[in-house]
């Protein structure tokens, strides 16, 4: 018959396990400790007898009054009462005064006094004070025999005192009452200790076998291993308690950072302070040198103690480029349903100088709007051989004709799928938004103009826009491809101050510089190595 689930240790919680081992350890040290005491305090009664009727017998064998009785016709008469009052007093079983041959002068049972003594005399009759277990008239007993001498260190008179084994082993058994009392009481709190600990482990694992947890362990490091999501575990010292493999990727870490302070990782310090803020963090973009990161952080708290962080991260770097790609999709078609606009306004012109009989005019004028729009797009065409590139170029300049900024692509400008068509859009599509921004700002000072320019140079692209704004104050330049980094004052979309950041990873990433200077307005300068290709 099969038995139940609570009567197979194998499927016992970790509690219960516990709590009979540590109930059984109790138990057998209990056990252990009693058995030792036991034997000690045998040892030990036995010792105490040993030293009792030794020095009782030596004193009353060296007491004058038993000298002087012993020198008398009738030593009994004197010697029983003291013999009796001394044994009464002292709590011994028998005290018996002897003549050298072993004639007794004093017994317990006066009856037996002149009786032959039962038991050793040789090594008293010749003088030595000795001890040992006999069984006497009494019984089983421990006892001392010690020689009385007179003036001339003759032996006159033996005495032998004695303890029954019984009486032993009466005072044995009350000490192991109290020995008793004491196990049970060490046994009762080490069983509530158990329990405690059995409990609050109970607790803990929530009643959960080791199997069930062993199973536990093996699915969760399988789980993190496989999760192409990011995972970091801090605690409130900032140290490395978890990570898995993803976040070893995405935070580019060669070596386990299992126990080492999130600060010591090289990680960027803005980076840093999200890991171990105190406060959550929910989908916050960072900006790495090869990937852009989403953060979510979620403190750990325990009783309103802060035990430390949890940490996610998900690659956005694709995400970025797509987001990017499709920015100037829809820029490019913005800028078709604004040509696609003012076509119309111009077809209506042309058709109402046809009306007013004016043809050569209406020819005139569509002509030169088409060849001033067919002249950029061959321009651009014929410059920039990367399709998306060339639509970024043909959008922007349509965005910032529509927003009252003349863009100028110079003559100059050429690129043959150097760099990534990707990279190239994240970089000049942010520069020349960041371009078209400042012109417009500072329109009221100059007229609004962007100038770009993409070319082969010394073995590098170079990359240049530059605009007619008010400039960049020196000192920002070194914070200015930081995340966050913007010069806008008003709360517009949210995103301000990661194109710039962008660009300076796009950039390193080609192991490329960018220089920020100023002439009429800002200059940013770009330049990628071409060996990359």
């Amino acid at each position: 018959m099969r038995r139940p689930r609570w009567a197979r240790p194998g499927s016992w919680s970790v509690a219960r396990q516990l709590l009979v081992l540590q109930a059984a350890i109790v138990g057998l040290l209990v056990a252990a400790g009693a058995v030792l005491a036991y034997l000690d305090a045998g040892r030990a009664a036995d010792e105490s007898a040993r030293q009792t009727v030794t020095a009782l017998a030596v004193s009353i064998a060296d007491a004058q009054n038993v000298r002087a009785a012993i020198a008398t016709d009738e030593p009994s008469r004197l010697l029983q009462p003291y013999a009796e009052r001394v044994r009464r007093d002292t709590g011994v079983d028998f005290i018996t005064i002897m003549s050298p041959d072993g004639i007794r002068y004093t017994h317990p049972n006066p009856s037996r006094i002149g009786g032959h003594f039962v038991g050793n005399t040789a090594p008293a009759v010749a003088g030595l004070t000795f001890t040992e277990t006999y069984t006497g008239t009494l019984g089983p007993s421990v006892r001392t025999v010690a020689p009385v001498l007179d003036d001339r260190q003759r032996v006159v008179a033996l005495v032998a005192v004695g303890i029954t084994v019984r009486e032993i082993s009466g005072r044995l058994e009350r000490r192991l009452l109290a020995l008793g009392a004491v196990a049970g009481v060490v046994l009762a709190a080490g069983m509530a200790g158990s329990y405690l600990v059995s409990a609050r482990l109970r607790r803990q694992t929530r009643g959960v076998a080791p199997g069930e947890l062993r199973e536990m362990f093996e699915y969760y490091e399988a789980i993190l291993h496989a999760v192409r999501e990011g995972l970091l575990i801090l605690d409130r010292a900032g140290r490395v308690v978890l990570c898995n493999d993803a976040a070893l990727e995405l935070l580019d870490l060669r070596e386990h950072p299992r126990g080492r302070p999130v600060a010591s990782l090289g990680l960027p310090d803005e980076l840093v302070r999200t890991l171990v803020s105190r406060r959550p963090r929910s989908d916050e973009i960072h900006v790495g040198d090869t990937r852009v990161l989403v953060v979510n952080t979620s403190p750990v708290r325990s009783r309103d103690k802060a035990r430390g962080n949890v940490v996610t991260f998900r690659d956005h770097t694709e995400l970025q480029g797509l987001t990017g790609e499709l920015d100037t999709v829809r820029g490019f078609a913005e800028s078709l349903r604004s040509q696609a606009h003012e076509a119309a306004n111009r077809l209506h012109a042309v058709v109402s100088l046809v009306e007013l009989g004016r043809p050569e005019q209406a020819v005139e004028f569509a002509t030169a709007e088409l060849a001033t729009a067919q002249r950029l797009t061959d321009r651009v065409v014929g410059a920039v051989t990367e399709p998306v590139l060339a639509a970024l170029l043909l959008g922007k300049s349509a965005e910032a004709a529509e927003r009252g900024v003349e863009l100028v692509i110079t003559e100059d400008t050429a690129i043959e799928g150097a760099v990534e068509a990707r990279d190239l859009v994240t970089i000049l599509g942010n520069l020349i938004d960041n371009a078209v921004d400042a012109a417009i700002e500072n329109a009221a000072a100059r007229p609004p103009r962007v100038v770009v320019t993409a070319r082969e140079d010394a073995g590098t692209l170079l990359l240049e826009v530059s605009d007619s704004g008010a400039g960049i104050d020196p000192s920002a330049v070194p914070e200015m491809f930081r995340r966050g980094w913007t010069t806008k004052t008003s709360g517009g979309p949210v995103g301000h101050g990661l194109g710039l950041a962008l660009v300076g990873r796009a950039v390193r990433r080609y192991g490329g510089e960018v220089r920020v200077g100023h002439d009429a307005g800002a200059v940013f300068t770009v330049r990628l190595p071409l060996d990359n290709r």
